[in-house]
């Protein structure tokens, strides 16, 4: 894992713990980011960011690392 990963996979579980108050203080990077990987389409509309403009919106490395934040969260629970 790299610094990059931990950072995604840090604010999700922040974000899945917190509820919207703590997604709410996120950069508007991390907060698409970090909606894609808890599936919160209703997150990414309160920003005004459509599915296909998050994932523009979030790159090729971190469009890559959300699966696997979103799996190792889901084998936490």
């Amino acid at each position: 894992m790299n610094d990059r990963y931990e950072h995604l996979s840090r604010k999700s579980q922040e974000a899945k713990r917190g509820g919207h108050d703590a997604w709410a203080v996120q950069s508007t990077g991390e907060k698409v980011a970090v909606a894609l990987v808890l599936n919160r389409v209703d997150w990414l509309a309160e920003i005004g960011y459509t599915i296909p403009e998050a994932i523009e919106r979030s790159g090729a490395e971190w469009v890559t690392m959300i699966p696997q934040v979103a799996r190792q969260l889901g084998e936490e629970e």
